[in-house]
């Protein structure tokens, strides 16, 4: 199913367009009040914009211009909030049921089909407790499963890994990027790691406009709005897992932890670390259990205290000292090293 949204709410100086392709992931980025959720507001019908045309695979749901305005039931698009919103006096079952019987199914199908969205989203064995039994992370696992259990066109994602501990989040992570991998999808984050494992495409928003867009690797690799240039400023190299190391697309090993589900062999994988755990030598250091890349340096850039040293691929932040005594300039060749410990491995 694919999407084309324009849209200007006055109010809440927004005015924005982007397409989504059948089958596509994107990603809206933005700082708050940039228009993301009010994005997301219009294409579920909650909000009607005061000009704007919203599109889903050719079926018009909102047209200014036509006076076409379909109310949110009869869109075909689910909408899933950092909040959960299950109802408390159902149990998670026929709270994933709820929607099939809605939709005309009767109540053996659509328990049979809850069933099946629980077990896909691994809280099958919950089936039978109340929302106030389960925890945070399991409590959207469920919502995961209502919204997709409800066969929906398109799925709306509002930051839906906010609200959960950083420890509940790397598998909550992987079950939405094999859900999402099978449908048309828009999810707003500030997780620069949500945008590159669950996305197939960013949308940048800043003041209410689209400012950047591409493949995600490529507008975290080379961003050109403010924004995604501060999201950006994590190492991602992309590889694929292979006798418990990172071997890496553009050659070289990489050790470090994996995070979430464990990736088997041959996995592609992403490993992760900070520029602030990057140090930088003239020639590849030896004796520490280190992982050492040399980069030819293409940019210095100062960061309040810190320089930071670029090269195409990685960033290393160091203090001024360390930058002085390097005495690096851009052509230069530099090793970027960096503890295994300090490199998390994520499932892509």
């Amino acid at each position: 199913m694919s999407l084309e949204l324009s849209a200007r709410v006055e109010e809440r100086g927004v005015e924005l367009a982007f397409d989504v392709a059948d089958g596509e992931t994107v990603a809206l980025l933005g700082p708050n009040g940039a228009g993301k959720s009010t994005a997301l507001a219009v294409i579920a019908g909650l909000l009607r914009p005061d000009a704007g045309r919203v599109v889903l695979d050719g079926r018009t749901l909102a047209d200014s211009a036509a006076g076409i305005d379909l109310p949110p039931h009869r869109r075909g698009v689910a909408l899933l909030a950092q909040d959960p919103l299950l109802f408390p006096h159902l149990s998670v079952r026929d709270n994933v049921a709820f929607g099939p019987r809605s939709g005309g199914a009767g109540r053996a199908a659509a328990r049979s089909r809850a069933e099946g969205w629980l077990a896909r989203v691994d809280v099958g064995d919950l089936a039978d407790r109340r929302p106030a039994q389960v925890s945070g992370g399991q409590a959207q696992r469920v919502a995961i499963a209502r919204a997709l259990a409800a066969s929906p066109h398109l799925l709306l994602l509002d930051e839906p890994m906010a609200a959960l501990d950083v420890d509940v989040r790397p598998a909550l992570r992987h079950t939405l990027s094999e859900v999402l991998a099978e449908r048309t999808a828009v999810v707003v984050t500030h997780d620069v790691l949500d945008a590159l494992l669950l996305a197939d495409r960013i949308v940048v928003v800043e003041d209410g406009a689209v400012v950047e867009e591409g493949a995600s690797a490529e507008v975290l690799a080379r961003p050109r709005s403010a924004f995604a240039a501060r999201l950006a400023g994590l190492n991602l190299l992309a590889g694929r897992w292979e006798s418990g190391a990172v071997r890496l697309d553009g050659g070289g090993v990489v050790q470090g932890l994996p995070v979430g589900p464990a990736p088997t062999g041959g996995a592609p994988v992403l490993a992760v670390f900070r520029p602030t755990a990057v140090a930088l030598y003239r020639d590849p250091p030896h004796g520490s259990p280190r992982n050492a890349l040399t980069e030819t340096v293409t940019r210095i850039e100062p960061r309040g205290d810190l320089i930071r040293i670029r090269s195409a691929t990685l960033s290393a932040d160091v203090t001024a000292s360390a930058a002085a005594e390097l005495s690096l300039v851009p052509g230069d060749l530099v090793t970027f090293s960096v503890k295994a410990t300090e490199v998390s491995v994520y499932l892509r």
